[in-house]
């Protein structure tokens, strides 16, 4: 067995990870990718916060959506421009159906313009 590690292979630990490493392998990721990576994982968490999962009692919490979805949108608004419709249209679709799933599960609906994100999409109605 030898001691010797592969290019491609992380030598941290989950204490000391290895961020020459990672670093290395963010380099090589296109900005679309680490953008629309970023919006999904934003849109997972507000699907989450906003009860939509199996166990959704268990996790929900509309502050938190509400910060959420407002992030996505104006990390969306931001970055319209820098991403192709192909990947920007199925990520404003998410959003509006998270946008329209808050104002469902809002005891006091905001006014319309006024829920999460909306200053960076205008109003949204279902």
């Amino acid at each position: 067995m030898s001691d010797a590690t592969s290019p491609n292979e992380p030598t941290g630990t989950p204490e000391s990870p290895d961020f020459d490493a990672m670093t290395r392998d963010i380099a090589e990721v296109p900005a679309v990718e680490v953008i629309v990576t970023v919006a999904v994982n934003l849109m997972s968490a507000a699907a989450v916060k906003l009860g939509l999962t199996e166990d959704a009692e268990d996790h929900k919490d509309l502050d938190e959506a509400r910060k959420l979805v407002h992030a996505l949108a104006g990390l969306l608004d931001a970055s319209t421009t820098e991403i192709s419709s192909f990947h920007a249209a199925p990520l404003r679709d998410g959003l509006k159906s998270l946008q329209l799933a808050f104002r469902e599960a809002s005891l006091v609906p905001d006014e319309p313009g006024q829920g999460p994100g909306e200053k960076y999409t205008g109003p949204v109605y279902g």
